[in-house]
């Protein structure tokens, strides 16, 4: 699966999902870019973990001092930096999310949104050690994840991407209580307050989980 947005899900056809996406998606993930643009302050440095085809990156820079972003598919990079051409504040990497190659206390603002703590196939707890090692003391990380009360749609949404053939056919057997299964061995899983809460113990961080628009649930990260 680690390899599904490199191999299958990436640049043009990563796009699609978002464009075929209905209103109460378009919603969901409007009100997600503008919870983390609330977040920024000018002439913050923010690293964006898993930012695809460069969807949220003009909003971000248009108030960030410098915008990095990284993903793992070169293809959806490449499609990136096509989009983002003339914005003089960003810059794009291909990188992993749990081996950053950047120094200690490197960023103010480290995001990860639309379930990329899930999607990204990897240890969550690993993700958050690593975005927390290159925050600033002060700094913030975020990580968003879906809220329960966005099952219906999330699902809808799902089945649209796979009857576009986008994704493979849903596995209806496996999806339910909040995970998404493909026959195709596509899987997404949403996480609870409880199990954000439980994977940033043991950091020396203040934790708050907030609720977005219904759709989302937010793990906010303040590093001390």
């Amino acid at each position: 699966m680690s390899g599904y947005y490199v191999d299958r899900l990436s640049a043009h056809r990563l796009r699609r999902v978002y464009e075929i996406a209905p209103p109460r998606i378009r919603q969901y993930l409007d009100a997600e870019v503008s919870h983390v643009l609330e977040r920024i302050r000018p002439g913050d440095t923010v690293l964006e973990l898993g930012c695809g085809y460069g969807r949220a990156i003009p909003r971000l820079a248009s108030r960030a001092g410098l915008v990095i972003g990284i993903d793992t598919s070169p293809a959806s990079l490449d499609l990136a930096q096509e989009m983002l051409g003339p914005i003089s504040n960003c810059r794009l990497l291909n990188m992993d999310a749990v081996a950053l190659a950047f120094r200690d206390h490197a960023f103010d603002l480290v995001v990860c949104i639309q379930n990329g703590i899930s999607a990204f196939h990897v240890d969550p707890k690993h993700l958050i050690g690593e975005s927390l090692r290159v925050t600033r003391p002060g700094g913030k990380v975020l990580l968003a994840t879906y809220s329960d009360k966005f099952w219906e749609h999330r699902l809808k949404w799902f089945e649209i991407q796979s009857e576009a053939g986008l994704l493979g056919e849903l596995d209806l057997a496996r999806t339910g209580n909040g995970v998404i299964a493909c026959k195709d061995g596509f899987t997404g899983r949403a996480f609870s307050r409880a199990q954000l809460l439980s994977l940033t113990t043991g950091f020396d961080a203040k934790t708050e989980i907030l609720e977005i628009d219904e759709s989302s649930l937010f793990c906010e990260i303040l590093v001390r």
